[in-house]
């Protein structure tokens, strides 16, 4: 093996893929040659067919190969994760055992990486590529649908987010911190890849998908939990107005909610005053869960009971300052209806502004901002990256 050769560190996760893995490992170890040097990672997360036995067997066999077992199924991206933790390869790639992938595409998308004008390179079955097999309709709506609301929250133009085939500088994916255990794990890496506003770069490859009946595990289910995974982890990094549309969102929910709360309190025999108040801070209390769910980073700047505390704070201070709007609006000679109006929509945006600022308050973001003014964690990154291409260490 030549003294510059590349390694690149192919991480595998398995789970019940012995039908396949074998095929999967050879048609990888088939890319290496004198200039990359492969080492390749299997992690079996607690299978119940043969796939521990089959690794196992690879493993003996071929030096390259490294075999780590999860003692309990936790999932594709908690076993990725134990991949990417052992790697020590220049470059990581992630390979699905199913065969849905091709291999020789990887060598595609090294050459990024390899010329350093890249960090991360994603393979994408929407661009111009080699062969695909046709499959469900409403399977590739979804990944559409999940990839748009991915870069209307991540300011990129990616065209595939739930690839399985992505690359990345081994620097870069150990530095970053990853939470989803299961298919969460491609909106999650692509928001935080964003968020350091790394030099990311797509090409098209081949796709072979598989049906139910051959294998296939990924179901409505994980595309919630995708989309979840969306909102999550990019929702409290966004632009304020962004950031603000979605909170309309929240606001109009639990609005309804609270409508919903006070009707059926009201004419279950409540008083009128008891009626209001319990709707008023049940709305309150779902409010602040989807906040911390989706929009906002829990104990950001408090603990939990400061935070919530704040919160009820806020929330006390802007039903005040609503009723006395609406009634100095009705003195003002505004009809009632149109006095609610106004007010409620004066109470939406204070409501917003008093979570951003004094509930859930964090610095302003380097986000979304031009790649010359990236975050420290993304140049320190990048100035390895040139010093690795100067001096090679392989």
């Amino acid at each position: 093996m030549p003294a510059m050769a590349w390694k690149l560190s192919v991480i595998i996760p398995c789970y019940n893929e012995e039908l396949t893995l074998a095929r999967c490992v050879d048609r990888v170890r088939a890319i290496q040659d004198a200039d990359l040097k492969l080492e390749i990672i299997v992690v079996d997360d607690c299978s119940r067919d043969r796939s521990p036995a089959v690794a196992q067997d690879l493993a003996r066999q071929f030096p390259e190969i490294r075999y780590l077992r999860h003692e309990r199924n936790r999932g594709k991206g908690a076993a990725l994760h134990t991949g990417f933790k052992h790697a020590t390869g220049d470059f990581v790639a992630v390979q699905d055992a199913d065969l849905e992938y091709d291999p020789r595409d990887l060598k595609k998308l090294l050459e990024p990486l390899i010329d350093g004008r890249a960090d991360v390179v994603l393979g994408s079955r929407f661009l111009t590529g080699g062969s695909h097999r046709v499959l469900y309709f409403w399977h590739s709506i979804g990944n559409h649908f999940l990839t748009l609301m991915s870069n209307m929250l991540t300011d990129l133009n990616l065209t595939d987010m739930e690839t399985c085939y992505k690359v990345f500088r081994r620097d870069v994916i150990q530095h970053l911190d990853l939470k989803e255990e299961r298919f969460g794990f491609e909106p999650e890496v692509v928001a935080k890849m964003a968020h350091m506003r790394l030099r990311i770069y797509e090409i098209g490859i081949s796709y072979y998908g598989r049906t139910y009946a051959e294998g296939k595990k990924i179901g409505m289910r994980d595309g919630w939990r995708a989309l979840y995974c969306v909102l999550k982890y990019n929702l409290p990094k966004v632009p304020w107005p962004i950031q603000f549309m979605f909170y309309v969102v929240i606001g109009g929910f639990c609005g309804l909610l609270n409508l919903a709360f006070f009707l059926g309190l009201y004419h279950s025999g409540l008083s009128l005053t008891t009626s209001v108040a319990v709707a008023y801070v049940a709305a309150a209390v779902v409010n602040y869960l989807l906040s911390i769910a989706l929009l906002f980073r829990h104990r950001a700047r408090w603990n939990s009971v400061g935070e919530i505390l704040m919160f009820a704070l806020v929330v006390s201070a802007v039903g005040v300052l609503d009723v006395l709007t609406t009634q100095l609006l009705v003195l003002s000679g505004f009809p009632a209806g149109w006095a609610k109006a106004l007010s409620s929509v004066v109470g939406l945006a204070l409501n917003y502004a008093g979570r951003r600022r004094l509930v859930f308050f964090e610095p302003s973001s380097t986000d979304w901002k031009p790649q010359e003014n990236q975050s420290h964690a993304a140049q320190d990154l990048k100035a390895e990256a040139a010093e690795g291409l100067r001096n090679p260490s392989r």
